[in-house]
């Protein structure tokens, strides 16, 4: 049955995808349940569609709480790369979830915060710029202030 819903995230229906995510993230800030998952919801981070990869980063930072095997260790570099990602919406998404990575995993804070310092915006239109860098800046405040 779960298999079936991973496989729905990918779907052309939007509308279904995003409630099954919603749901997903929701369930996974209560329980472990979809942590045996993680992987799944790691593959999609190189989804071609930016809208599955923001659901993915949403999901991924949603059971980072639950990694107690580390898994996450592996998807980190994949996960950051998205700070910069083509799609301007899918990078505010990444920098916004990664103050709840921080969170529920500290020892990665000090690369988030690499990460993010050392992103760099040129590529992105002078009207999305100044949002990504406010995304930026209040992800590192909620990091820092909770080192």
């Amino acid at each position: 049955m779960k298999e079936t819903r991973i496989a729905m995230l990918t779907a052309k229906d939007d509308k279904m995808a995003c409630a099954l995510a919603e749901k997903i993230i929701s369930e996974s800030l209560e329980s472990d349940a979809w942590y045996e998952y993680f992987d799944d919801f790691a593959a999609l981070l190189d989804y071609p569609k930016s809208l599955v990869r923001n659901r993915a980063l949403y999901i991924l930072a949603a059971n980072a709480q639950w990694d107690e095997e580390n898994r996450f260790d592996a998807v980190l570099p994949d996960f950051l790369a998205h700070i910069t990602d083509e799609k301007p919406i899918t990078a505010r998404q990444c920098i916004k979830t990664l103050a709840q990575v921080g969170l529920a995993k500290p020892q990665y804070i000090p690369t988030i915060l690499s990460a993010l310092r050392d992103a760099d915006l040129s590529k992105y239109k002078d009207s999305m710029r100044p949002l990504i860098e406010k995304d930026i800046a209040d992800t590192e405040k909620i990091l820092t202030t909770s080192i």
